[in-house]
Formats: C-alpha cells, structure tokens, sequence
C-alpha cells in the first residue's frame, strides 16, 4: 500500500511538469496579451493615444517598439514620415509617457521581449516593419501577397492580416490574409 501511495505520488508530480505548473492559470488563457510573460503585447489602453494616432493609422502598441524609438517619434512628429503630424505639447508628452513606460524595453511580455533582442543598440527602429523580429515572422509571404493586395498594400497594416491585432494579439492561428485566407507556416 505504501509503494502504491509512493508511484501515485510520483505520478503527480511529473504529471504536474509535464503540465508546465499552471496553477493559478487558466490553460485558455495562456498565450493571452497583456499579462506577465503572455506571449503577445499588453493591447492599447489608453484613449488619448488611441485617438491622436489611431485616426490616421493602426494604433501600434507600445511594446512593439523599444522607448528609444518612441521617443525619436514623438520628437520628430514635424516630419513624421513625410507628412506633419504635430501635437500639443501637452498631449505630445503625456503620448511620450505612455508609450515609453509600455516600450518593448519596459514590458515582459515574450513577444515584446524578443523585439527588443533583435535590434542591436546601437539602433533605433523608427518603423516596426524593419526590425528583426518583424522580418523575420513576415518572410514567409510573397511580397505580392501583401504588395499587390489592394486590401493590404503594405505590411504596415498589421490589422488587415491580424485578426485580434487591437487586441495585442499577433499568433500565427489568428492570421486571415484578405482574398488568401487563413495563413499556415
């Protein structure tokens, strides 16, 4: 009897392994954005920002980029990308500290944390289309996939092809490329 309570201990625990130590983890909501070490990037949670910048393009989150490069973004906002897009100070600065202090430096996130290991720091990335990491993931599609897409146009719209994007969440099962469909590595 003693031997039996020994393996059925035994059993638990490597059980307990093999399940990675979820306790306190739901199993579906692992891979989720914004919590500690998820996967994903925390989602945009702040109106202001989501307003100023969400009006022209996609609200990229914070932790898709280091603070480095959010700042050089928000000090050149004169010239941002050939176009002006001049803020108040007061709003430039409170959209600066929100952004910084959600960085891809500033955050745990896993996907965030390996932006940051891709860019060498000696850069600063003023576009999350060039960086390592980004790259990387979007190598696999055919430049006309996405080029030569008039639903697309280019890999800046992270929305079009992304399905819960808004939602800081990027997984690959989550991918429906228009007039393609769902995406498969």
């Amino acid at each position: 009897m003693n031997n039996k309570r020994k393996i059925l201990g035994v059993g638990l625990i490597l059980l307990c392994v093999a399940g990675g130590f979820t306790w306190g983890v739901n199993a579906s909501d692992q891979g989720k954005s914004g919590e500690k070490g998820r996967r994903d990037v925390e989602p945009v949670n702040n109106a202001q920002y989501r307003t100023e910048c969400g009006a022209c393009h996609f609200a990229y989150q914070p932790g898709l980029l280091p603070a480095r490069s959010w700042e050089k973004l928000l000090n050149t906002l004169g010239d941002h990308f050939g176009e002006s897009a001049e803020l108040s100070k007061e709003v430039q600065s409170a959209l600066l500290t929100y952004l910084t202090t959600h960085a891809a430096d500033r955050v745990d996130s896993k996907r965030s944390q390996k932006i940051v290991v891709s860019i060498r720091s000696s850069e600063t990335p003023l576009r999350i289309t060039k960086v390592r990491y980004f790259v990387g993931k979007h190598q696999e599609i055919p430049q006309k996939v996405w080029e030569k897409n008039p639903a697309i146009g280019s890999l800046m719209r992270c929305e079009t092809c992304h399905t819960k994007a808004d939602q800081g969440s990027f997984n690959e099962h989550e991918i429906q490329i228009p007039g393609v469909g769902r995406w498969e590595n």
